[in-house]
């Protein structure tokens, strides 16, 4: 046999892209290629799979007289990465008669040490839920990956260690020699929270209903005040109020993670919370690079995205965040190719009321000039995106006091609640294509779904003209107003829930 076929996958989102590995051998001069838009990576793939396999004991290809062609189908695909070493010594192996298997139904992917054993490799549950997708039974993957490809179920997963084993393995016939991977929950729901909770802010009631509210519904939540007040702690105590991802959304966020290279565990259970520098980079935030990578928006899906110092960011970056605020997804363009990356993420900004933060009183040291420019970064339409802000004041010393008691089970109680209030959404949304939250309605949604009662709407329609709500503002009240009711336990949109809400709307700064 001159020719073989065995198929690896190119990594990718939401699922990676399928690529048949195919090779060629003929006699003449000795040459070895890979073609098929092969990146740097992907090249040098040649010189990890012929030392890989000189030290398992099986014929280099760079020790015979023959021309070998590597093809990674379609060739229009860009190929990049390390994950198709495992396909390539396989399918050389095969086409040279080393070994003998059949290809069909089993998908390969891992990155080859000179060893030959195997390297973890990023973007393993892509490849994961592509094999599942495309029909695929079995996937062998490097042992370090297994844990994060079993979340996809369907697939016999086969874990690796060494480029000897998967021969082994593959020869034997009736006689398996690697057991398929069963997964072990290791999840423990018991564990404390170890980063800030509510107890350890004093005071800031008002600030804290606020937070509660947000994290209820996912809505954007901006947080403006002196400096000193509590409004980094209080973003970041919203990481202890979100409930667990569910069992889609852990798969959704994981294969992202483990794309971008950022994924810790075995699975990302909680939701993930991000907090790029002011000094990041527009690619850094929204994605970007010569092939377009995923940014921290993209991180963020499902979670988070803290801009603390929120003016401080580059004016292009803030105002980027307009297309993910609105369609909950970035489009990224470039030369060498298009992506559509998830982007639906709960926006908690952090900003004082100017550069010196004592706007308001006789310590403010800012010109005129300074605050406009100050407050101009934040346009009009990124603003108008963000559905609440609570204003975080100065407490007095003696909120601050060691001495007075601490609610210790603050957080526990506003998660409690959280959760109920998340059940009812799940319950309304049920049906609803990827909607979960509040935030996520659309207009549609909006006139079937959130029920406002006549005293209600007479509110909403006189406050609109008052505060000259944008079209896009109205609609975001009422989805601010549903959620306020669905944590008061309540059917409908009541005036009370609808004043809350219009409390919110209303910018001070």
């Amino acid at each position: 046999m001159n020719f073989a076929r065995v198929f690896a996958a190119q990594p990718s989102l939401p699922s990676a892209q399928l690529v048949s590995v195919e090779s060629d051998l003929a006699r003449g001069l000795h040459a070895f290629s890979i073609v098929g838009l092969p990146d740097k990576a992907v090249e040098e793939a040649r010189d990890r799979v012929a030392s890989a396999i000189k030290n398992t004991g099986l014929t280099s290809p760079k020790s015979t007289n023959k021309k070998i062609i590597i093809s990674l189908a379609p060739a229009e695909l860009k190929k990049e990465g390390s994950a198709f070493d495992l396909a390539v010594a396989l399918s050389y192996l095969v086409a040279a008669e080393e070994i003998f298997f059949d290809p069909d139904k089993r998908l390969f992917a891992g990155e080859l040490a000179l060893d030959g054993s195997l390297r973890p490799i990023h973007g393993a549950l892509s490849i994961a839920l592509l094999a599942r997708n495309e029909g695929f039974t079995e996937i062998f993957l490097p042992r370090e990956n297994a844990a994060e490809a079993s979340l996809v179920s369907g697939i016999m997963i086969y874990p690796i260690a060494s480029l000897t084993e998967v021969i082994a393995h593959l020869n034997t016939k009736n006689e398996f020699t690697i057991a398929p991977y069963v997964p072990v929950d290791t999840l423990d729901e018991g564990a404390p929270h170890e980063g800030v909770l509510l107890a350890d802010i004093r005071g800031q009631e008002s600030a804290k209903r606020g937070l509660e509210i947000a994290a209820a519904g996912r809505h954007n939540i901006a947080l403006y005040g002196p400096p000193g007040t509590g409004k980094t702690m209080l973003a970041r105590a919203a990481r202890a109020l979100l409930p667990p991802l569910s069992e889609s959304e852990i798969v959704e966020v994981t294969a992202i993670h483990s794309y971008a290279g950022t994924l810790t565990g075995n699975a990302m259970r909680e939701a993930p919370f991000r907090a790029p520098h002011h000094t990041s980079s527009y690619a850094s935030l929204i994605g970007g690079g010569v092939i377009p990578r995923p940014g921290e928006v993209t991180l963020a899906h499902r979670g988070v995205l803290f801009l603390d110092e929120f003016p401080e960011f580059h004016r292009d970056v803030v105002n980027a965040l307009r297309e993910p605020l609105e369609d909950a997804q970035v489009s990224i363009s470039r030369a060498r190719g298009t992506a559509t990356f998830p982007a639906n993420f709960m926006l908690i900004a952090a900003l004082n009321p100017c550069p010196c933060g004592k706007y308001g009183t006789r310590d403010c040291t800012c010109m005129p000039q300074a605050i406009d420019r100050y407050r101009r970064k934040i346009s009009g339409p990124v603003a108008d995106r963000i559905d609440m802000w609570v204003h975080v004041g100065e407490m007095p010393p003696e909120t601050l006091s060691l001495r007075l008691p601490r609610g210790k089970d603050e957080t526990s109680a506003v998660k409690e609640r959280i959760a109920a209030a998340r059940t009812r959404q799940l319950e309304r949304f049920k049906g609803a294509h990827d909607i979960s939250t509040n935030a996520d309605m659309g207009p549609k949604e909006i006139e079937t779904l959130a029920q406002l009662s006549q005293k209600a709407e007479e509110t909403l329609l006189a406050a609109a003209r008052t505060m000259k709500l944008s079209a896009r503002g109205y609609h975001r009240t009422i989805k601010l107003a549903r959620t306020i009711a669905d944590l008061a336990q309540s059917k409908t949109i009541e005036p009370a829930h609808m004043l809350e809400a219009l409390q919110y709307r209303a910018r001070e700064m």
